[in-house]
Formats: C-alpha cells, structure tokens, sequence
C-alpha cells in the first residue's frame, strides 16, 4: 500500500511527509515518488495539504529541494 514513514505534525495544525531511506539517487527519487502520490490522495477538504515533504537519507553533508519541492535531508543535519 502507499504510505510514509513518518509524519510531523506541529502545533499550528501543519504537517509534512517523511519518507525514510538509506540513501543513492533511486532510492531518493522512489522516496519522492511515493511523498508526491500519497500528497495526492489527501482529501483536502477535509485537511489542508502537508506544509512539506521530506525524504529523510543516511549519508550527504547538506540538505537541498529538488525541483519538484521535496526535500532531502541526510540525517546529521538534524542535530544540533
């Protein structure tokens, strides 16, 4: 079935989808492939649509959006 690893929900009612993956440009653009499909089966009449989608990857040494509004997040960029 088509789902995400994970959602973030803030206290201002927005959400993004987050995808998880080890890494590798396949990877990365099955990742951003499932986000954008599953984005579209939310009926936005009843919720708004999530605020951002994020593939979440093992390895790279900075975050960027891709062209089509995902973005890419090795994880070391989450700390501090």
């Amino acid at each position: 079935g088509l789902e995400c690893d994970a959602v973030v929900h803030l206290r201002n009612g927005k959400y993004g989808l987050v995808e998880i993956k080890l890494g590798g440009d396949r990877l990365i653009n099955e990742g951003a492939e499932n986000l954008k499909k599953l984005a579209e089966k939310i009926n936005t009449e009843k919720m708004n649509e999530p605020s951002f989608m994020m593939v979440l990857v093992g390895t790279g040494d900075y975050a960027y959006r891709r062209t089509d509004g995902v973005y890419v997040v090795p994880i070391g960029c989450l700390k501090d």
